[in-house]
């Protein structure tokens, strides 16, 4: 599922500690609705239903 522009490790190493600052700033009680808004901001930016239901589904493996 690599894209021609995605991220190199050192970048998807920055994403991670970005959203894991963000999800510590926004609190256990605000969690889920921030990953909910974050992940309907992307799919609105990514444009694509069926590659973001990919990215779901990939993303729900190995839980």
């Amino acid at each position: 599922m690599t894209a021609p522009n995605a991220l190199t490790i050192p970048g998807l190493e920055t994403v991670y500690d970005t959203l894991a600052t963000a999800i510590d700033q926004a609190g256990p009680e605000k969690t889920e609705l921030f990953l909910v808004k974050l992940a309907l901001l992307n799919a609105n930016a990514l444009g694509d239903t069926e590659l973001f239901q990919r990215h779901l589904q990939a993303a729900l493996k190995d839980l």
